[in-house]
């Protein structure tokens, strides 16, 4: 439970007051009832499962902070009283002493959201988001996840409406096909009205279809296994195929690459050659092979390896096929447009680190991928793209553990594009993506399917 601490003063002539277990920060005029902007919650009064109050660590407010986060299931539980559904700003004031971590927040037994904590020496706060509180008392906790950080205290600021999105009219590539600029002008069409339905590979696509009756808007292939270091240990692939397949059927499609280090390969139990994807799985150093330069033999491999995957788009470029491309974050996109006349790319960012950013004349869309278990709204990764893009790009949500319900994206104003869910292990995972949600999901106005996006080509 929250402090009762100089509660009655800050709270008195509310509605709630005798519910309430915080300490608000109130505004009023002369002769009016307070106003609530905002609430403040302690840590360590809220309801502890296997973690302490510590109060070693300087700088806390309140009577302490709260530690003991090392096993899955430690979580803090705060009390939270509203007199009405409405949606707030989260904040967390933490500790991450013990360098980046993350913590999981659970509304109401909901969705999981996952906040990073960077790493810091003292307390410090951090957007965690939104959170819609129901009518009545609501449960918010912080759970586990990575662990081993200090919290400190939440806090809760009535949310403001969103701002009217200010999209880049035209793509980054100025000389970008009609394809590629037909694929934005419609995208850009529907932001903010409609969002996308994705699914990662053409196979679990159609399982989609055969679930719900509805085929999915976007399907997203991964040039991974074109990849030569993959080639050479007999991989193959249709992906390429399956796209064209897609788009004849008036889909939209995104293209992916995993790139497979084309050599330091370590090829071990623990890292076998086909998880060369992961830095764990290679020695190969992408950073030095930049530095080096064209007369280094591992910079002939790397523009090798974007050479061997421009065919494969080639081949997408050839049947007419626009594409949101998803490349790894060090490929040079110069080199795919310059020199390969490549301009049926629509260019997709496709990471929240400030400090990986490219810059707005290199990205036309930016996205995050997102694993969090309750089908939520994912509104602090939105939140922080949209902090990124200062709001002048579209936002997706290109990789996602659990379809979205529409309803809470639509309650918090998150305008994700589209979403496409992972194949193996998770659509097919009621855990993550059970048949009651999917049915919802495909069958809700919000969310566009296939057979909705029909003649999106010649779309104005």
């Amino acid at each position: 439970m929250g402090t009762t601490t100089g509660i009655t003063n800050v709270l008195r002539g509310l509605a709630l007051a005798a519910l309430a277990t915080t300490r608000g920060v109130v505004s009023a005029k002369p002769c009016q009832v307070p106003v609530v902007t905002a609430m403040l919650f302690e840590a360590e009064d809220a309801l502890l499962t296997g973690t302490r109050v510590e109060t070693s660590l300087a700088g806390y407010t309140g009577s302490g902070y709260v530690a003991g986060f090392d096993e899955g299931t430690d979580k803090i539980t705060f009390s939270i009283p509203s007199n009405a559904t409405k949606l707030y700003d989260l904040t967390i004031r933490y500790a991450g002493i013990y360098g980046e971590k993350r913590t999981s927040v659970v509304l109401n037994s909901g969705a999981n959201t996952e906040v990073l904590f960077p790493a810091t020496e003292a307390f410090t706060s951090v957007s965690a988001g939104q959170v819609l509180l129901n009518e009545g008392t609501n449960t918010l906790e912080i759970v586990n996840n990575w662990g081993w950080y200090l919290v400190d205290s939440i806090t809760l600021t009535p949310a403001a409406p969103r701002a009217a999105h200010n999209i880049n009219t035209a793509l980054v590539n100025p000389a970008a096909d009609t394809t590629a600029q037909a694929l934005y002008r419609y995208l850009r069409s529907i932001y903010g009205k409609k969002i996308l339905s994705g699914q990662q590979d053409l196979s679990w696509a159609n399982y989609i279809a055969t679930q719900t009756g509805k085929t999915p808007a976007l399907v997203a292939v991964d040039l991974i296994d074109y990849s030569p270091s993959r080639v050479e240990r007999g991989t193959t692939s249709t992906a390429v195929e399956d796209a064209i397949t897609h788009h004849n059927r008036g889909g939209i499609v995104s293209v992916l690459w995993h790139w497979n280090a084309p050599t330091g390969l370590y090829d071990t139990e623990e890292n076998k050659w086909w998880s060369g994807f992961y830095t764990r799985a290679t020695d190969f150093d992408v950073a030095a092979t930049m530095a080096a330069g064209p007369t280094n033999a591992n910079y002939t491999l790397l523009i090798r390896d974007i050479d061997a995957i421009a065919v494969q788009l080639k081949r997408l470029r050839d049947a007419g096929v626009p594409v949101l491309w998803r490349p790894l974050h060090e490929a040079e996109g110069a080199w795919l447009v310059g020199y390969h006349k490549l301009n049926n790319l629509v260019w997709v960012w496709n990471s929240i680190a400030a400090d990986w950013y490219p810059g707005d004349a290199t990205v036309d869309i930016l996205s995050a991928d997102v694993y969090a278990q309750g089908n939520g709204p994912m509104s602090v990764q939105y939140d922080q793209l949209i902090k990124l893009g200062v709001d002048k790009k579209l936002i997706a949500a290109a990789e996602v553990g659990a379809a979205p319900l529409p309803s809470q994206l639509q309650a918090y104003e998150t305008h994700w594009l589209w979403f496409c869910v992972w194949g193996d292990t998770f659509i097919n995972n009621a855990e993550w993506n059970s048949p009651a949600v999917l049915k919802e999901v495909y069958e809700h106005d919000y969310v566009l399917t296939l057979d909705e996006i029909q003649g999106w080509r010649t779309a104005s």
